[in-house]
């Protein structure tokens, strides 16, 4: 069984380093992999500007806040029932 299984990894590895070592993709799907700056550019900017609006930057504000309300069980289940801002001025104060 040994025997097998090391002939077969052999044949595999002949396999593998038997064709050319030089070949390259011809096609036009070859340069699909790759984009130019200019479009790189603009996919950032995209996903950049996405990150900006919305819930990118507001979330990130009231994170240390929700995890001090995580901590307490008793503002934990309010948060549960009532949402996290109104659970966290009842025991802290505005979240402001």
């Amino acid at each position: 069984m040994r025997t097998l299984s090391l002939l077969t990894l052999l044949a595999l590895a002949a396999l593998c380093l038997s064709g050319p070592a030089d070949a390259k993709p011809s096609g036009p799907e070859s340069d699909k992999a790759f984009m130019s700056k200019q479009e790189g550019s603009k996919v950032v900017n995209r996903v950049r500007r996405y990150l900006d609006q919305g819930l990118g930057a507001s979330a990130n504000t009231l994170e240390p806040k929700r995890e001090i309300c995580e901590l307490d069980p008793s503002c934990d289940e309010l948060a549960d029932q009532v949402g996290f801002q109104d659970a966290y001025n009842r025991f802290y104060g505005t979240t402001a």
